[in-house]
């Protein structure tokens, strides 16, 4: 038998599973925690640390999480030229998904600012930002959030837990038999991954979309949502790099990135067609090709 807990933080669904209830002080450390990061990092939050930088530039002390995640996206955007950005908070305003949830494109396309380690960085134990530079996590925030709610968990109970946010997941101490949702038909799955003790992290252009072509996925040289990946799925032994490697295997330079972090992916073409790593222990039930790098 197993307690599960659900509810909803950061715009999702959460799942924490554990042997036994967790208790109601560790339910509420968890609370708090989300809470903290939401705070510090939400681009939809007026009161947010990200929102406070941006609007006049400046800096304050640097969460804990500025460094690691920071250094992740460097590596993103160096292996995808420039196509992964922690800047495209506007390019996603112009698309209609804005603090307001418009949901209605302006009708201008807004690239992102390529230097964009110019107007963020981390010195002296700050976090510094130019006026304006609103930074976006969405590449690898979740699954940050869902390695730290999960060592916490389990550094608390000593016992094994699965947290999954909304698709991502990870397993710790036990093995997970999990679904690819199909893109096109949430009815069904194109394959299965056993998981043990790593996390699998899901991205996909019909989550998150609010319009005929227009989806969280940018192109942040172009503004533009991708429209040639409709879903990818990669497996790492932490969350965040899992995370930062399904978003992206929907450029050029994802797989071989992926394949120097040593992380295994699937993912799903617009026509259909089904990529997955060399050795890729997925069990997929579609047409699939094996990719070298």
């Amino acid at each position: 038998m197993s307690e599960v807990w659900r509810f909803d933080a950061i715009g999702t669904r959460w799942q924490i599973e554990t042997p036994q209830p967790l208790s109601g002080a560790l339910r509420t450390r968890v609370e708090e925690m989300m809470d903290a990061f939401d705070r510090t990092w939400s681009r939809f939050r007026s009161d947010s640390l990200v929102s406070a930088l941006a609007a006049t530039g400046g800096s304050a002390p640097a969460p804990a999480d500025a460094a690691p995640m920071l250094a992740l996206y460097g590596e993103l955007s160096h292996a995808t030229a420039g196509a992964v950005n922690p800047l495209v908070a506007a390019s996603l305003s112009a698309l209609g998904y804005d603090p307001a949830y418009r949901l209605t494109p302006t009708g201008v396309t807004v690239p992102a600012p390529s230097a964009w380690t110019a107007a963020v960085s981390i010195a002296d134990g700050r976090l510094r930002a130019a006026p304006g530079a609103l930074l976006d996590v969405g590449a690898l925030g979740k699954g940050r959030l869902v390695d730290i709610v999960g060592e916490t968990v389990t550094s608390e109970t000593g016992a094994s837990a699965t947290v999954d946010a909304g698709g991502d997941i990870r397993v710790w101490s036990s093995t997970e038999r999990i679904g690819l949702e199909h893109p096109y038909d949430s009815t069904r799955v194109i394959g299965v991954w056993e998981v043990t003790d790593a996390a699998l992290c899901a991205s996909a252009t019909n989550r998150r979309a609010w319009g005929e072509g227009l989806h969280h996925v940018l192109d942040a040289r172009t503004g533009e949502p991708i429209d040639s990946v409709a879903a990818t799925w990669a497996v790492s032994d932490s969350a965040m790099r899992a995370d930062a490697a399904s978003t992206a295997l929907f450029f050029d330079g994802g797989a071989e990135l992926a394949a120097r972090w040593g992380v295994a992916w699937v993912r799903m073409f617009t026509d259909g067609r089904v990529e997955f790593s060399p050795g890729c222990p997925a069990e997929l039930f579609t047409r699939r090709t094996s990719v070298n790098t």
